[in-house]
């Protein structure tokens, strides 16, 4: 009898419940009804009440419906499940070999393939590339072999996590980490991989209060000797001319202790240094910090055309060959970032396969190309995408994305936000915690390995010992035609004005 008296209780308390919660639910409805009828913003909402909320839950909806059901793998930008299973696989060390045939369209413009040679080498491939010397006239010159290495990300743009994978896997790699502009935080040095320390535009991490350069900070970093290089960010791929952003929400008083700013208040760095305002300043300023901290030091930007390099190359010859940057790091339109304005990111600057060969062939003409080393970035994941720069001309390819991917990244576009779902671009803690740093940092040495291994394929396929043996000889471009072109034929070698 007790049982069924408190069997009785709990169904009427249910019901209770359940009717409250209803009376809530329709309460709910009929304010959002009230306020969506009469506010003057929005029309659909206006004409739509309650209902018209559903249209802007779907467009939400809509890319991961598009990503995981409806679109085939070729389809999506700005990178398809194709590129992305490919990446996925390498950074697990899975078998990477696919069945039937291409999924590629092999006669759409724009596709570049590479010519085999008809009697290969016998064997085995095996890459082992013969490293590059960086900064020949710096106090510690950089000797380099790995081509292809991880491109500028800042923390607080990535979380601590993820930092602290991409050093301790760099490290397994061999292979380089770039700070971005965000300063130097102890995660980039964890792992003990080399270091190329990125000066940004508000000079994070080395700026005075007024956000100039401070040259005690600088000489501090510098002192670590993971510290192989310094760069001097001009701009980025993804938004020509303006400066980094950082939101306030990602900017937590360790962050803000990094890069010498308030915490919690928006990070937008100036759109150009307050001490380069032209070509001179800017040979200045490299040989200031070259002098200063006894690195190999260069320049990243992204270009709309190479007179300002032309005007660049002429200086240095008439102050020394030695007053050249040590690197250009060049930056196609094609770049990613946390947050850019849309025009921006589509509506400015040159594409990579512009700006490398044009920039490679304005140092040919100036007798400058052994002098000044290239660095290409922007959108190279896979292996026919570096092997395409090396044939283009660039010394070593950085990738930001692909280790993203390597990391666990499944592009759900939310970088701009502190809702990143696999914990990279977030700083909210519980996210963070699905990075297991263990397990990504090996999938970040996967990934760099395998990228090279494959890239010493492609050389291997067209009759070369090193990967940096590529050039515009060994590559093809499909045409408007469906015929393709040799890069040759397309960016011809200029001849050495020297």
């Amino acid at each position: 009898m007790g049982f069924a008296h408190w069997l009785v209780v709990l169904v009427e308390t249910l019901a209770l419940l359940f009717l409250l919660l209803l009376a809530i639910g329709m309460l709910v409805l009929l304010v959002t009804w009230f306020v969506d009828r009469n506010q003057t913003g929005n029309s659909v909402l206006r004409n739509f009440p309650v209902i018209g909320h559903f249209r802007y839950w779907f467009l939400h909806l809509g890319e991961f419906f598009r990503q995981y059901l409806y679109s085939s793998d070729r389809e999506e930008l700005p990178f398809n499940r194709a590129q992305r299973v490919w990446v996925y696989r390498a950074a697990k060390n899975a078998e990477n070999t696919n069945a039937f045939g291409s999924t590629r369209d092999l006669r759409a413009e724009g596709v570049p393939f590479f010519v085999n040679a008809p009697f290969p080498a016998l064997g085995d491939h095996h890459v082992d590339p013969r490293p590059v010397r960086i900064g020949p006239y710096a106090r510690e010159p950089y000797d380099h072999a790995a081509f292809f290495n991880i491109s500028a990300m800042s923390f607080g743009a990535l979380s601590a996590p993820a930092v602290r994978a991409l050093s301790i896997g760099a490290a397994k790699a061999g292979i380089w980490l770039d700070t971005g502009e965000g300063g130097l935080a102890p995660y980039h040095l964890e792992g003990g991989c080399d270091i190329v320390f990125e000066i940004g535009t508000a000079k994070y991490g080395v700026r005075t209060p007024d956000g100039r350069l401070d040259d005690r900070k600088l000489l501090a970093i510098c002192a670590h000797p993971q510290v192989k290089m310094v760069s001097i960010k001009l701009g980025q791929g993804a938004k020509p001319g303006m400066g980094g952003l950082l939101p306030a929400a990602k900017v937590t008083p360790e962050i803000a202790a990094i890069r010498g700013i308030p915490a919690g208040e928006d990070s937008q760095s100036p759109n150009r240094h307050l001490d380069i305002g032209n070509v001179r300043e800017l040979l200045d300023a490299i040989a200031h910090i070259r002098d200063l901290t006894g690195k190999p030091t260069g320049f990243k930007a992204v270009f709309g055309g190479m007179e300002w390099i032309g005007e660049l190359c002429d200086l240095v010859h008439q102050r020394g060959i030695e007053s050249a940057p040590d690197f250009i790091i060049v930056d196609g339109s094609e770049g990613g970032t946390g947050a850019a304005p849309q025009t921006l990111m589509e509506g400015v600057g040159l594409p990579l396969h512009e700006a490398l060969p044009a920039l490679v062939n304005v140092l040919i003409e100036r007798g400058l190309r052994e002098r000044v080393k290239v660095i290409c970035s922007g959108k190279r994941i896979t292996a026919y995408d570096v092997a395409w720069a090396l044939s283009m001309g660039a010394d070593f390819v950085n990738s930001a994305r692909g280790f993203m991917l390597a990391l666990g990244c499944i592009q759900s576009l939310q970088c701009n936000r502190n809702t990143c779902p696999t914990g990279i671009t977030t700083q909210n803690p519980r996210l963070q915690r699905g990075l297991v740093v263990a397990d990504k940092s090996e999938r970040v040495a996967n990934y760099a390995r395998n990228v090279m291994h494959e890239v010493g394929i492609i050389a291997h396929s067209c009759g070369l010992d090193d990967p940096r043996q590529l050039d515009r000889t060994h590559c093809r471009v499909v045409g408007d035609d469906g015929i393709s072109v040799p890069l040759v034929k397309l960016f011809p070698y200029p001849r050495n004005a020297g």
